[in-house]
């Protein structure tokens, strides 16, 4: 890099002082965000009334399944080539840097890929990653579609809660949308219940803990 295209070089002071101003934007807007978030876990949601079998590691899954138990789903529907059978190296960009999903879990939370792919060229990526995300095969289901998702040109992210048995959608995004995934902060982000704790603006009756007091190391979760 040349020496004319780097930084401006200023004293210790006034390079505190430029972080600092910048600092003020910062946490402006981090504070945007969370009004985004909070207006997020206020939005309608549709019923899913269609029935669609995935196929996986353990054999077929029905979108309920996918909860295993849990509260809420969010899904990355990672986009399939099928003209010359490969996957998206965007999507594999983000599937790189999902955080270990016990911290997902521990705020009664699931999330997997969906792709609308054979099952065997998932296989087959999956291992060549090196990825322990679970990831579905939608290939002989309409789910993509239905959901107004091109799964083989396009990427996008659905979130789910269930009540009982019906399951619900309550967000979707595509595009620019998914670069805030990253860690489970952000994807709880994006669910209704948030990362519930006490300093998010939620509805009454949300859960909440207190800050910090529900991270465990991942091997530590009950």
């Amino acid at each position: 890099m040349a020496k004319k295209s780097l930084p401006k070089i200023v004293s210790e002071k006034a390079f505190r002082k430029a972080v600092e101003k910048l600092r003020v934007k910062e946490k402006k807007n981090t504070r945007e965000r969370d009004k985004v978030s909070a207006l997020r876990r206020r939005l309608p949601m549709m019923e899913m009334k269609n029935e669609y079998i995935f196929k996986g590691r353990y054999g077929e899954k029905s979108l309920l399944d996918l909860f295993e138990g849990r509260k809420q789903l969010v899904v990355y529907h990672f986009m399939y080539h099928p003209d010359n059978d490969t996957f998206c190296k965007g999507c594999s960009f983000v599937a790189d840097h999902i955080p270990h999903l016990a911290h997902v879990h521990a705020r009664n939370t699931s999330f997997v890929f969906i792709s609308h792919a054979p099952l065997k060229s998932i296989r087959r990526h999956k291992k060549r990653m090196g990825w322990t995300t679970p990831w579905y095969s939608g290939w002989e289901t309409s789910f993509n579609e239905d959901l107004g998702i091109d799964g083989n040109r396009e990427h996008a992210l659905s979130v789910f809660i269930r009540d009982g048995n019906k399951v619900y959608r309550t967000y979707y995004t595509g595009g620019r949308g998914v670069e805030y995934m990253g860690t489970p902060w952000a994807i709880l982000d994006m669910t209704p219940f948030g990362r519930q704790e006490k300093w998010e603006d939620s509805p009454k009756g949300w859960p909440q803990t207190e800050m910090y007091t529900w991270w465990q190391f991942h091997d530590e979760y009950k």
